[in-house]
């Protein structure tokens, strides 16, 4: 009997376990996106997903008017197959298309505002595969990334730190971390010349995140710049505090 007592609330306390995940959204969801970046991608997707799934919906539903108008009615049957047509619709078109992780060597490609978006969704994948503290580094360097490409907006794709940009997140940064999933598994932990490849790699990443930092905050000097001119401007137009009239301080 204590054995049956204790298998039954095993079950019990497994079974909670598994509700709790899945009111949180279950054991395989996918990791949160490290960026602002990467979100848009995946949001862009399943707009495109919603907007199929509704166009094929409304398709299927004329269809089925039109046939019900040409033959009197299409019955029992045909509203069943309708409904089948329905789900099936939603079942495709819901998970289509794919999210697609971009190739490596497709990252330095196109506007250099979209690869660092890119290169924050690569990032994602790659992540599972680093160890704890470089992994760590990557989900923080996607707050990086986004300030970064906020800084991109309008910079000339030759203006010298875009190109700065492309040669350090398009392909330093990810040929780093290709080398470093190209070791096998049990060589990683393992002391070369003084250091691991999983120190390597984090102390690598460390640099990198640095370097995206010193950028974004030199992109930004211009619009530093301009806030203080103005700050300076106003300051001396109408002083630190806004004085009294004359007028006002005699009828006092």
């Amino acid at each position: 009997m204590g054995d049956l007592t204790r298998d039954s609330e095993r079950i019990i306390q497994d079974a909670r376990t598994v509700r709790d995940d899945n009111r949180s959204g279950g054991r395989h969801r996918r990791a949160p996106s490290i960026g602002a970046g990467s979100a848009k991608i995946k949001r862009d997707l399943w707009t495109r997903r919603i907007r199929n799934v509704l166009i094929a919906l409304f398709g299927i539903w004329v269809a089925a008017g039109v046939a019900g108008m040409v033959i009197d009615g299409i019955g029992f049957a045909g509203v069943m197959a309708v409904l089948v047509a329905s789900v099936i619709a939603i079942a495709v078109l819901g998970n289509y298309p794919k999210l697609r992780t971009p190739k490596r060597e497709s990252l330095n490609k196109g506007n250099v505002k979209d690869m660092v978006a890119r290169t924050e969704l690569w990032l994602e994948n790659q992540r599972p595969a680093l160890p704890a503290p470089a992994a760590k580094i990557v989900s923080d360097m996607g707050v990086q990334l986004d300030a970064l490409g906020l800084q991109l907006q309008g910079v000339d794709q030759n203006h010298p730190k875009a190109r700065e940009v492309r040669s350090l997140i398009g392909e330093q940064l990810p040929e780093m971390i290709d080398s470093y999933r190209k070791i096998p598994a049990h060589l990683r932990s393992e002391k070369r010349a003084g250091t691991t490849p999983d120190q390597q790699l984090t102390d690598s990443l460390g640099k990198i995140s640095g370097e995206i930092d010193s950028i974004t905050r030199q992109l930004a000097e211009g619009s530093l710049d301009d806030l203080a001119i103005k700050h300076r401007y106003l300051d001396y137009k109408f002083g630190e505090g806004v004085q009294t009239s004359p007028q006002l301080e005699n009828k006092d």
